[in-house]
């Protein structure tokens, strides 16, 4: 069955990525690597959310496992329920992967949740969020970055860097399971023999 052999393949691309999206999702847990900025709520909400480790990670990783289970049965009830099984997984993971890409998306706009010092003196906060529509982002004004922490240090790249990960790997997760959907939708309209381009003889 060529949903079979295309499902086995998009699980095993995926379990790498998946593993990508939880580590970077942890490490955005402790900038600086360490753990206090964690217990006294000094993270951004969007690393808070976890969404690459519970959405992107852990979810993706059991639709990845139900791409590769392939159970040895045949018959055309089974064909049906084996493309509408693989459809579910992959619905579940555009889901997953899909909410993932979004948060991260928020996170990386809104910038780094730091100690800043403002006029008001010292305080935690974004400070380089855009206030006014039509304001240059923070991303393409890199001269901002350094002086717009004063703790934890280097934070605005590690946020940069790691949202940037999770972009990155959940929109490819979106990528591998856009083309396992489309290849079951095919699968499933024109059957199983969809795949095989069998010559029949005159």
């Amino acid at each position: 069955m060529c949903v079979g052999h295309c499902s086995r393949c998009v699980g095993m691309a995926l379990i790498p990525v998946a593993i990508v999206c939880m580590v970077a999702n942890v490490l955005l847990l402790f900038p600086d690597m360490k753990s206090q900025y964690l217990t006294e709520r000094h993270v951004t909400r969007e690393a808070m959310w976890c969404s690459g480790i519970w959405a992107s990670g852990l979810l993706v990783l059991v639709a990845a496992r139900g791409f590769a289970t392939h159970y040895e049965k045949t018959g055309c009830c089974y064909f049906t329920a084996e493309v509408l099984r693989k459809l579910g997984y992959t619905c579940l993971a555009i889901v997953a992967a899909g909410l993932c890409f979004v948060v991260s998306g928020i996170g990386l706009t809104l910038g780094p949740l730091c100690l800043h010092n403002g006029t008001e003196g010292l305080k935690w906060e974004r400070p380089l969020k855009q206030v006014k529509s039509g304001e240059i982002l923070y991303l393409y004004d890199p001269e901002r970055w350094a002086s717009a922490c004063v703790e934890p240090r280097g934070v605005v790249i590690w946020n940069t860097v790691l949202f940037s990960v999770l972009m990155a790997a959940s929109g490819l997760e979106l990528v591998f399971c856009a083309l396992h959907l489309l290849t079951a939708a095919l699968e499933f309209m024109f059957g199983p023999g969809f795949c095989k381009n069998k010559v029949v003889p005159a």
